[in-house]
């Protein structure tokens, strides 16, 4: 039980950064508890952390749930559509993939040139359905252990918004319905998952909150330039992890 309780914290705590909490996730599951399927026990993981974003978010959920952000809403429907089209194909690619490391490396790159753009002003920004579309396919991509899914996705929404707490906020929400699409299927392909896993589900909760508040108090105090700097030196330290 405590393997899978250092599981849950180890998920908590990364799924927020650009560091891929799924490969890092993956590989601690290798190391701590064997005869299980890595990959399959860090997407499960997730469901954890699904929870951490519906509570925390409860407020932007319930405008949701009862149709009051129809622009928001709309959004997010695209965004998982693509999300799990792409999503879906690369998880019965995955073994013949191994090019997380080398995408979270470019994903850096992508924030540093958005950062200075942005700083400059140097580009235009893009909107509405292209930009759900923009992010909903890098978060599909993310499915790739070593790619980071909220590096992939501040990089998208970067491209056209620039406030640093808004980018996070929709970032760790669009999470929510790949999550619990890819729980279920997880659950019908392995349902001895949640029977061993649970504590882990638990401890990635709290440990989810706790990780969430402290970086979106970060964000309040900090520009979009420092912001993406930030994350992109992230991305580039998770990519060196990577080819470790």
């Amino acid at each position: 039980m405590l393997d899978y309780i250092v599981l849950g914290v180890v998920q908590g705590i990364f799924e927020w950064l650009p560091i891929s909490s799924q490969g890092i996730t993956a590989i601690t599951t290798s190391l701590l508890i064997k005869e299980v399927n890595p990959i399959d026990v860090a997407l499960f993981l997730h469901v954890g952390t699904f929870f951490s974003v519906l509570i925390y978010f409860r407020k932007e959920w319930v405008k949701v749930f009862f149709l009051k952000d129809i622009i928001f809403l709309r959004f997010l429907f695209i965004a998982t559509l693509f999300s799990g089209i792409v999503g879906f194909l690369f998880y019965f690619l995955i073994e013949s993939v191994v090019v997380g490391s080398s995408l979270l490396f470019i994903t850096g790159i992508g924030l540093f040139i958005t950062a200075f753009f942005h700083k400059f002003k140097k580009h235009k920004k893009i909107k509405g359905d292209k930009l759900a579309v923009i992010s909903g396919l890098l978060q599909g991509l993310s499915v790739v252990p070593g790619l980071s899914r909220s590096g992939s996705t501040i990089f998208g929404l970067s491209l056209g918004i620039t406030e640093t707490k808004e980018i996070l906020k929709i970032s760790y929400m669009m999470s929510a319905p790949v999550t619990i699409g890819m729980a279920i299927f997880m659950f019908i392909k392995e349902p001895i998952l949640i029977q061993e896993s649970w504590p882990a589900l638990i401890s990635s909760f709290f440990a989810g909150i706790l990780s969430l508040d402290i970086l979106l108090k970060i964000a309040e105090k900090i520009d979009f330039f420092k912001f993406a700097i930030l994350f992109a030196v992230l991305c580039f330290i998770g990519a060196g992890m990577g080819i470790l």
